[in-house]
């Protein structure tokens, strides 16, 4: 999985300065596990605006919001992004160590992005909707 090569006009993204420490160290450590989609993650975050929590508005995507979004074949879903050791498919809670994780985070509602999936192909999914992150435990 990657960003799309071929679209340079990829959308302006933010994220708070915790979750882009957190998610650097997070792709960093799965680099050899798996490539692609930690290289996708860690390009998302080097060409991020960073902002402190306070100051990113609620339509942004960030770690446990839910967000609402669309893929270019116009197949809607709805889903959670989480960190990999909380994600569980069958409960809508998507790891930003997937394709579609690494390709939503920091997106705001309305914008749109291009991505590579598994089978090759080149995607666009745009956001719909997001909803402010879920309130989670500490830790």
């Amino acid at each position: 999985m990657s960003l799309s090569k071929h679209d340079t006009k990829l959308p302006k993204i933010t994220v708070t300065e915790t979750e882009r420490s957190k998610l650097m160290r997070l792709a960093q450590a799965a680099e050899t596990r798996m490539p692609e989609v930690a290289d996708a993650l860690l390009s998302e975050l080097e060409r991020a605006k960073v902002q402190s929590a306070g100051k990113i508005g609620p339509g942004v995507v960030r770690m446990h919001s839910r967000v609402a979004f669309v893929y270019d074949d116009g197949a809607k879903r709805t889903a959670t992004l989480v960190y990999p050791e909380e994600a569980n498919i069958a409960e809508g809670r998507i790891s930003v160590l997937t394709p579609i994780g690494a390709a939503l985070i920091g997106l705001s509602q309305g914008q749109s992005i291009p991505w590579v999936g598994p089978d090759g192909r080149e995607h666009r999914l745009t956001v719909l909707h997001v909803d402010p992150p879920e309130d989670v435990p500490p830790g």
